[in-house]
């Protein structure tokens, strides 16, 4: 199989070196807009070649978008109006909404498969890919019944032989989710990183006391906002409603320990305790 990836940073990158080290692909080609990116995706063997945009269906098998979401819709159509019968076209995307709207009435739609990986890191780049990245990490495919079934058997054989358990959603719910598990995780990282900041102006000294601790809850807050703004305004309204219940489980923390309610913050860390038989 003949593969090109749109996109050789953190995701397509890391799908890459999975690719390769399953023998799943014959050829990889490589296309990303920043040419230092490209250099560096030739350098480290993620891919055997750079092509341009206006080649991406010729000669290749498997298009994988994995850009970032806010550019996925219009390359998805481009891309599509360029694919025949024999191409399958996916994307790693974390937003899935507007993509589905965007290419819904596209002649090609068929031949497209909306899936998220559910892994990633706070770093970015070609150099950033990882070995192993996706073994044992759940992606989801999203409106499978929207796409060719030879298109959809060919992505879920990819995920498999990778080692990527599958699981299957809408785009509503895929979105609604990963705003809950995903999204608000950055959001606070981000939020936490400020609030820490503020703070070390007038007490220069707090980050010689932070522990591995804090800094693991941090982590998330060195990610690119290049990536993480567009994710966040196509997701706006998910990310908001989580928001609302995030800011009213602080409230209630902070009138607990206004008001020396020992028992009520007892309670509540018990209950955020049980998130250890799910996670």
């Amino acid at each position: 199989m003949k593969v090109t990836i749109i996109g050789i940073g953190l995701m397509g990158g890391s799908l890459a070196i999975s690719l390769n080290e399953k023998g799943m692909a014959t050829e990889i080609r490589g296309i990303d807009a920043s040419p230092e990116n490209c250099r560096k995706a030739l350098e480290l063997g993620l891919v055997d070649r750079i092509v341009d945009f206006d080649a991406v269906a010729e000669d290749t098998d498997l298009i994988v978008l994995a850009t970032p979401v806010n550019v996925i819709p219009t390359q998805a159509v481009k891309i599509l109006n360029k694919v025949s019968e024999r191409h399958v076209v996916m994307d790693l995307g974390s937003i899935k909404g507007e993509l589905g709207e965007v290419i819904s009435q596209h002649p090609r739609r068929g031949r497209f498969v909306a899936t998220h990986p559910m892994w990633g890191t706070e770093k970015s780049g070609p150099e950033s890919a990882v070995k192993g990245a996706y073994t044992g990490r759940t992606v989801v495919i999203c409106d499978r019944e929207l796409s060719d079934v030879d298109a959809l058997a060919t992505v879920e054989g990819v995920y498999r032989d990778i080692g990527m358990p599958i699981s299957y959603m809408s785009s509503e719910e895929q979105d609604i989710h990963s705003a809950y598990i995903s999204h608000i995780s950055h959001v606070s990282a981000y939020a936490l990183a400020l609030t820490v900041l503020e703070k070390e102006r007038e007490e220069n000294r707090i980050f010689e006391l932070a522990s591995s601790g804090f800094d693991s809850t941090v982590r998330l807050a060195k990610s690119s906002p290049a990536m993480w703004v567009p994710i966040l305004m196509h997701n706006k309204y998910n990310v908001l409603d989580v928001l609302r219940e995030h800011i009213h489980q602080l409230q209630i923390f902070r009138k607990m320990l206004e008001n020396d309610d020992h028992n009520g913050l007892t309670a509540a860390i018990e209950k955020a305790n049980t998130i250890k038989k799910i996670i």
